[in-house]
């Protein structure tokens, strides 16, 4: 698991190999990943959006951006989590993701931004 806390909001990766197909005639490597958001702070945040960067070993690069995350904005008090599995696929069966959350503070109605740290991805059956 890898984790890391920003301004008081805590993320915690746990990854996961889905299996491979073939998807317009390439081997298609598919991971899921499970995101805990916990704000660890004082005052109620709001998720708004989402940035994704995904890099394979091939060196190809996809960015994702959008609002919320998988069609949420969750809305955390002092103490709350908020947990959600998601996934993406690769060309190669080795990749890492890393990213970051908008989110914004309710008291003070300021925006802010929590790192997402950098996470691998990795078939187990390419590990030598």
């Amino acid at each position: 698991m890898v984790q890391q806390v920003t301004q008081g909001i805590k993320i915690s990766v746990k990854t996961e190999f889905d299996g491979t197909f073939y998807k317009n005639r390439k081997m298609q490597y598919a991971f899921a990943y499970n995101i805990t958001i916990e704000n660890q702070g004082k005052d109620t945040v709001q998720l708004t959006s989402r940035f994704w960067k995904i890099k394979d070993s091939l060196n190809a690069t996809e960015v994702v951006e959008g609002e919320g995350v998988i069609g949420q904005k969750p809305v955390l008090l002092p103490g709350e989590k908020h947990s959600y599995t998601s996934g993406c696929l690769l060309l190669s069966p080795f990749g890492a993701m890393k990213g970051h959350y908008n989110m914004i503070n309710y008291a003070t109605t300021r925006k802010f931004r929590v790192s997402i740290p950098l996470f691998k991805l990795s078939a187990p059956f390419s590990m030598n």
